[in-house]
């Protein structure tokens, strides 16, 4: 067995084992995306719970201080009342409109709180039911992912210890050289030879569609290592290929049968 013969045994596996690993690849990764927006999810509601709770706290501190001040005004009220003259009864009014002002602004602020507090909660249930949803949509992803890896994961073993097997019997400089361009071109790297011409050795990469030169395909059946000079794939040969009818050969054939129709009518 050559080379060649040896690196498109391997590049078949790695490619076996790309088709397999990017259906688990595609699964880790819509997995990811959905824990991102979980999480990016769950930040912003625990933000907006900790406002609340916030506001919570602020309603109540601002409910007291009104309770407060409401005592405090209905005791000066009645001092009012018992005043002895106008001075003692202009202090305690002078007081009483302190208070006022004073419960007047705890109210505002009371009420702003509470409307702040009521249009939070309304995000806040939204966002528990994206939360939800999110979530939902993320134990799928995981149940997913998980099917897809116990689907694969028997196979997947398979193709990795027959590659290990494969990439140790090929020289390991040819073998970095392949990966190299397995690496840059993916399912490219290696191309079969598409014969033009069988009697005038005249043949084209099927990856570039450019000429092959004879010297590199009459290397290629002898079992040479052969790249393509124009993509720098590696070229193989499909087996019998030489002893298939060209591409020209075929092209005449149909030109003829052709003409022939074309006299007969």
């Amino acid at each position: 067995m050559n080379v060649t013969v040896q690196l498109l045994e391997l590049f078949q596996v790695d490619k076996e084992l790309r088709g397999l690993t990017s259906r688990v690849d595609q699964a880790e990764k819509f997995l990811a995306e959905q824990e991102g927006l979980l999480g990016d999810l769950s930040k912003s509601r625990n933000s907006i719970e900790n406002q609340v709770k916030t506001l919570k706290a602020t309603v109540a501190n601002e409910e007291g201080e009104i309770a407060r001040l409401d005592e405090r005004i209905n005791t000066v009220r009645e001092q009012m009342n018992q005043a002895r003259n106008s001075k003692e009864y202009n202090a305690f009014q002078t007081e009483l409109n302190t208070f006022k002002t004073e419960r007047s602004s705890a109210e505002t602020r009371l009420l702003e709180a509470m409307a702040r507090m009521e249009e939070l909660s309304a995000k806040l249930e939204k966002m528990n039911t994206e939360h939800s949803e999110r979530d939902k949509i993320t134990r799928g992803a995981v149940t997913q992912r998980d099917a897809g890896l116990a689907e694969v994961k028997d196979r997947l073993g398979v193709l990795k210890a027959k590659r290990d097997e494969l990439a140790g019997a090929i020289p390991a400089s040819i073998r970095v050289e392949f990966e190299q361009v397995v690496r840059a071109r993916g399912d490219d790297a290696m191309a079969t030879v598409e014969i033009i011409d069988r009697r005038a050795y005249e043949a084209s990469c099927s990856s570039c569609m450019m000429t092959i030169p004879v010297e590199a395909l009459s290397g290629l059946m002898s079992g040479k290592l052969t790249k393509c000079p124009s993509c720098r794939c590696f070229l193989f040969l499909e087996e019998g290929a030489m002893d298939k009818p060209s591409a020209k050969t075929t092209k005449k054939r149909t030109s003829k049968k052709q003409a022939t129709a074309t006299g007969a009518e």
